[in-house]
């Protein structure tokens, strides 16, 4: 096995976790030395996996990654900028978003460097550019952080925007990730459990922000699997007295989590769910969704308009970085979603949603 493959998926490698500072024993997904899923899943890989999946790999002729079928669009930073008002998501590749929410610049799953990895020199590395860099990107407010896997929490995206002109935005993590941000001398932020919400002022109006389930796991070292929680992210607003709940997923596989979400919030404007790095099925089904059952958590969450992330950017699994470009149209066919009702985004174009009323 190559180096960068021993780095890219160094974290599937389980081991001893640390004590669970904020275990609750009341709470079912708790555990004395961390955290689990809400529902067992039957699709579990089994012990020695890992390592079958690499020996795998090392034989298989995989398809190669064609990131010129990506669609790319300049991004207007000064645009995004001036924004005070409207609602705008602007995907800037794999999990990382900029959302514009009331007058606030929220960014979500902080990676903007070269490679999903502990280290610089090896790993998946970045195969369609970020279409901003940080000091490019308007100040950020706040930072939502589904978990703590490499190609959804960057140290140098996180220093450098806790470094940014202004000072540091809020970070809202999952339990656990406020000490690793503590590490790194970041101390801007809010801990948060499944089903907890958390208050934010902003020009527009308060937001609310809710932390939810998703079904996945945790890991940055051998040894502390599933020791920090994940989930998705539930935001709540208005805009000229109307309703708007938006929906960011995190990094899943399917369970029943999304109907229960659906179920408690009666749906979303928007929803940024994962469509990619999904194989080998019999590995990844577990802790990630393919674009069938994408589609399913667009139905499950009732949606009105989803946008497909965690493609595009890093070869992190069997599948192709642009398989979703074929892949989306064949599921929502299937399921008899709507063409419009699920798109891919085009990486770096603002879309906006909602004009801010004059």
């Amino acid at each position: 096995m190559s180096v960068g493959g021993l780095v890219a998926t160094l974290a599937l490698l389980t081991g001893c976790a640390s004590p669970n500072t904020a275990f609750d024993p009341a709470k079912p997904h708790h555990r004395p030395d961390g955290f689990a899923n809400q529902h067992p899943s039957p699709h579990g890989a089994p012990e020695g996996s890992f390592w079958r999946w690499q020996w795998e790999r090392w034989w298989a002729d995989l398809p190669a990654d064609r990131p010129e079928r990506v669609a790319r669009a300049v991004p207007d930073a000064g645009l995004l900028r001036q924004n005070r008002g409207d609602l705008t998501v602007t995907w800037l590749g794999h999990a990382t978003a900029l959302w514009q929410v009331g007058g606030l610049n929220i960014l979500t799953d902080p990676h903007l460097s070269q490679r999903a990895s502990p280290v610089s020199f090896a790993g998946p590395q970045r195969l369609t550019p970020a279409p901003l860099a940080i000091d490019q990107l308007p100040r950020i407010d706040v930072v939502l952080i589904s978990h703590n896997h490499y190609d959804h929490l960057d140290v140098a995206t996180v220093r450098a925007l806790a470094a940014q002109p202004g000072g540091p935005p809020l970070f809202l993590v999952p339990l656990g990730v406020e000490r690793w941000m503590a590490d790194e001398g970041i101390t801007r932020t809010h801990r948060m459990d499944w089903w907890d919400r958390h208050e934010l002022a902003a020009p527009g109006g308060p937001v609310t922000v809710h932390f939810v389930p998703a079904h996945h796991w945790s890991s940055r070292t051998p040894w502390d699997r599933s020791a920090t929680l994940w989930g998705g992210f539930v935001l709540q607003t208005a805009m000229g007295g109307a309703p708007v709940s938006l929906y960011f997923a995190g990094d899943s596989g399917y369970a029943p989590d999304f109907a229960e979400i659906g179920q408690r919030f009666g749906g979303f404007d928007l929803s940024m769910i994962p469509v990619g790095c999904y194989l080998p099925r019999w590995f990844m089904r577990a802790q990630h969704v393919n674009e069938e059952e994408a589609v399913r958590i667009h139905l499950d969450v009732k949606s009105r308009l989803s946008i497909g992330v965690h493609w595009g950017t890093f070869r992190l699994c069997d599948d192709p970085i642009d398989a979703p470009i074929d892949g989306l149209p064949a599921a929502r066919a299937r399921l008899g979603v709507p063409a419009e009702a699920f798109v891919l985004p085009v990486l770096g174009q603002t879309r906006v949603l909602r004009r801010a009323l004059p």
